[in-house]
């Protein structure tokens, strides 16, 4: 069972009311026991993963630092993957490699025993193990110095507010936070992290969890849904996600504003992007970094024939699908991004543009494009099969009769209208805490109005944050 999010919420006021009287080490300590309360009231057995993860890097970083000869270099590097890739490969492929190898057998008319192990899922292991693997890397890399502080170096690791769903932090700019004294916050500082928090659960609970029943009901009932229906429920999963997904990184980053930590902004408006290139620039911003620097770069980038540059391409989005998810639905929504990304690159002309840039009228027409084929790749991403996705899309294409869905409509469109509005002031002003810069009578309103819509829909049954499963 994870944090709820007022025992989060209380988690945090009680490291903040203590936290400001400490000094620097003190800090940490109270930060890393917050940690491992909050990651160990889900299931505290699984702390022993983020300890290894934590003993192996730290150790291997610190031999690196100080090893001359490249074989050795190489084989320390290699003991961090295999181990971090071999906790992250067990305790989240292992029943999905098991399954697959034994459904090839079935098409092949034998009969497999199936392992009776069933392995859970630890919550939010694909983010700590791609972070804490990062560091092991960049030290190899001579990109960054080990550090010699293992109180600091687990903090990184394991830092509560973006431990299960990210973002997923570079030790070159996280860590040295942990290292370093923070200043106090100042009210301007205070203000614009708890704005965060607030835009936070309106994404979250206002936008996420009001659609979560729209999205639950017709993608439950897809082979008999017309085309109507069917093209409501995966818009109003594509806001879901993104409310639920960017909720969750606001919240994360005002957190650590109020503990004196920056962490990344990893979404920039995505669904404002005028291409497919620009959204993945923008959409999970810590993800694709790690996935291109780690990688699409190491495999060749764009650097070879176009031919490689593609073969690049697909592999990396498989691979970022395969990420996601331990089912074929997400290997296929990553082959679409994929081929998405293929053909872009084939067409374009020029430079896919800035992925901040400024939105003008005459950008809406491919802004509105590029959201429909996004769009379209959710359909895997939320179906619990291959079959059941390719069923929905084929109730899309063959514009089955149906009902108007009238109370659904009345929830999708004010989400769209309040998503476009947050996003168009954040992308015009270019801050996330934009709402500090109104005027006080438009910030009232705004701040009232959000108030009113968390506590209406918080009052229905509490929907998990999405990307805890992965």
């Amino acid at each position: 069972m994870t944090f709820n999010s007022l025992e989060y919420a209380a988690l945090l006021a009680a490291v903040f009311v203590v936290y400001w009287r400490l000094p620097r080490r003190s800090q940490n300590g109270l930060l890393l026991v917050a940690s491992y309360v909050f990651y160990g009231w889900w299931d505290w057995r699984f702390l022993g993963l983020i300890w290894v993860s934590t003993a192996v890097d730290y150790l291997v970083g610190r031999r690196l630092g100080g090893e001359a000869h490249e074989r050795t270099r190489r084989a320390l590097l290699a003991t961090s993957v295999v181990v971090n890739l071999g906790i992250l490969g067990f305790f989240k492929y292992f029943g999905f490699f098991v399954d697959s190898a034994a459904g090839l057998l079935d098409q092949l008319g034998l009969d497999p025993a199936r392992p009776g192990l069933d392995v859970v899922l630890p919550v939010g292991i694909s983010f700590y193990t791609f972070q804490t693997m990062s560091y092991t890397i960049d030290v190899y890399r001579r990109d960054l110095a080990p550090t010699r502080d293992l109180l600091s170096f687990a903090v990184y690791v394991a830092f509560f507010p973006q431990l299960v769903a990210g973002p997923i932090e570079r030790a070159g700019r996280l860590l040295p936070q942990f290292e370093n004294d923070r200043p106090r916050p100042d009210t301007s500082r205070l203000a614009s992290g708890l704005v965060l928090i607030f835009l936070g659960l309106v994404k979250k609970v206002a936008i996420a969890d009001a659609l979560a029943p729209v999205v639950e009901d017709v993608f439950g009932r897809h082979a008999t849904a017309g085309w109507m229906e069917l093209s409501v429920g995966v818009v109003a999963f594509s806001i879901q996600i993104y409310g639920d997904f960017s909720g969750y990184s606001s919240i994360a980053r005002g957190s650590a504003r109020l503990l004196g930590i920056d962490l990344m902004r990893n979404f920039e408006q995505p669904y404002l992007s005028r291409n497919i290139t620009l959204f993945l620039l923008t959409w999970h911003i810590s993800l694709s970094n790690w996935l291109r620097d780690y990688l699409y770069v190491p495999l060749g980038g764009n650097r070879g024939t176009g031919a490689a540059t593609i073969r690049n391409l697909f592999v990396t989005m498989l691979l970022g699908g395969l990420w996601h998810g331990a089912a074929w639905t997400f290997v296929v929504w990553g082959g679409l991004h994929g081929a998405y990304l293929a053909a872009h690159r084939f067409v374009r002309s020029r430079s896919p543009g800035s992925p901040t840039g400024m939105i003008r009228l005459r950008d809406m027409p491919a802004v509105a494009g590029t959201f429909m084929l996004v769009t379209l790749t959710w359909i895997p991403f939320r179906s619990a099969s291959l079959s059941g996705a390719l069923d929905y899309a084929a109730g899309l294409a063959s514009l089955r009769a149906g009902p108007v869905p009238v109370d659904a409509l009345s929830l999708l469109l004010p989400a769209l209208l309040v998503v476009l509005v947050l996003d168009v002031a954040q992308r015009q002003s270019g801050s996330h805490a934009v709402a500090t810069t109104w005027p006080y009578p438009v910030r009232g309103l705004a701040y009232g109005l959000g108030a009113v819509a968390i506590l209406v829909f918080s009052g229905q049954p509490s929907v998990p944050f999405i990307y805890f499963q992965f």
